[in-house]
């Protein structure tokens, strides 16, 4: 199934009734939210052809207020350098009117028209003649979304990008730039400050990624703007912009980990991603250690994901090989996610240490044995006091954070 983006639901599940047993392949540049949710949900398998053609060059991308010398210039610098260009305007009632505008404001042009209500032999003609360089633009609508390569054709404009969606318009902007020479494409909207809040998401998602090969990231950034739809309804867009993708894939991965162990999900349960521990100091990557803040939000969400002090320290060695001698802060950062590493599996939810002492929170049912809490506090009853049914107190005067983790870490060896 090609251009897999084009069939709703509903025909999908037509093709798949005509045999009972099917085997399904289905390609695209620009996967649907639905489509792609299901393969990162590992629903359905996925596989990306992310190698460009020989000698191919990225689509320039930019996005502009429409005004007649940006159009003026694009157009010329295509033109006298040899090539074509698409022009987009997507209303047939003024299409006539937009190419005699360009007739006017380019006199050295030859400006023909196509779109879906020509007769069919007739449109048939001038994507021939476009094709065989008989004139240099062509107005169109976005009949040409999927349609024949014409290598010469290097420079496409597009009225009012902001009323198409994301696949759309990588999908338009696929149609030049299909050879070796560098393609532009501009995306002409009114006036900045008028355009939706998704509109705006959209086109700088589009401006922004326009190497070789961007169809699945856009396709991402589609299924954060516009949610995942329903898995088993008919609905390819939903709503999962309100909790954020990574979030609706955590709490749908735990409803099927419970179903597949025989137990109904629980909805009203709280995610757990592990202890929560606060030091009262300073713990992360500083700005004038790592300037780039891309950067240290990938090591940021590397170092929660770590299991283990092995990985961890691992991790840690790369950071030192790759940016340099950690300062404090950072050095804190990572013996903060060495207790919680230990702490979690022994049912801990938060560890919260000030200069006052250390407060240690359980979650509702731990997987320690109740009668090791019981001896330590019997054992040293002027170090550990229980300060409700989940909580428990190390106490004493901690005023250097040395001090707090190594009591911290005592307690935890200690259970």
């Amino acid at each position: 199934m090609d251009e897999e983006h084009r069939f709703g639901v509903r025909q999908k599940e037509r093709l798949k009734k005509l045999r009972s047993e099917a085997d399904i392949l289905t390609m695209t540049a620009t996967p649907i939210p639905r489509t792609l949710n299901m393969a990162m949900a590992s629903l359905r398998d996925i596989s990306l052809i992310t190698t460009a053609p020989e000698g191919r060059l990225s689509v320039r991308t930019f996005v502009s207020e429409w005004n007649r010398a940006v159009v003026h210039e694009a157009c010329l610098r295509e033109i006298r350098r040899g090539g074509q260009v698409y022009y987009l305007h997507n209303e047939v009632r003024t299409i006539e009117k937009t190419a005699e505008m360009l007739r006017e404001l380019i006199p050295e042009a030859d400006v023909r028209v196509a779109h879906g209500q020509l007769p069919e032999h007739e449109l048939e003609r001038v994507m021939l003649e476009f094709y065989h360089q008989r004139f240099n633009i062509l107005v169109c609508s976005t009949i040409i979304e999927s349609g024949i390569d014409v290598p010469t054709a290097n420079t496409i404009i597009i009225e009012r990008a902001d009323k198409f969606g994301l696949a759309q318009l990588h999908q338009l902007r696929g149609r030049v730039g299909r050879s070796h020479h560098r393609a532009y494409a501009y995306l002409l909207v009114p006036d900045r400050r008028s355009l939706s809040e998704d509109a705006r998401k959209r086109l700088e998602a589009i401006e922004s990624l326009e190497e070789l090969g961007a169809g699945f990231a856009l396709a991402s950034h589609d299924l954060e703007i516009r949610g995942a739809g329903e898995l088993l309804g008919e609905t390819q867009s939903g709503m999962i912009d309100e909790v954020g993708f990574t979030l609706y894939s955590e709490l749908l991965n735990r409803a099927v980990r419970s179903l597949q162990s025989g137990h109904l999900p629980e909805t009203d349960t709280a995610l757990h991603s592990g202890a929560e521990i606060n030091l009262h100091a300073a713990s992360l990557l500083p700005e004038t250690y790592l300037p780039d803040v891309h950067m240290r939000l990938v090591l940021y969400k590397r170092i929660s994901a770590v299991k283990n002090m092995q990985l961890l320290q691992e991790l840690k060695e790369e950071v030192i090989d790759r940016f340099g001698v950690l300062p404090e802060a950072g050095q804190l950062l990572f013996r903060a996610t060495g207790i919680k590493i230990q702490a979690t599996p022994l049912g801990i939810k938060k560890i919260d240490a000030g200069p006052r002492g250390v407060r240690i929170e359980f979650i509702a049912k731990p997987d320690i044995d109740p009668g090791s809490v019981l001896r330590l506090l019997q054992s040293e009853p002027r170090t550990y006091r229980l300060d409700g049914p989940n909580r428990l107190r190390i106490l004493g005067e901690m005023p250097d954070v040395e001090l707090r983790i190594q009591a911290i870490q005592k307690f935890l060896n200690a259970l």
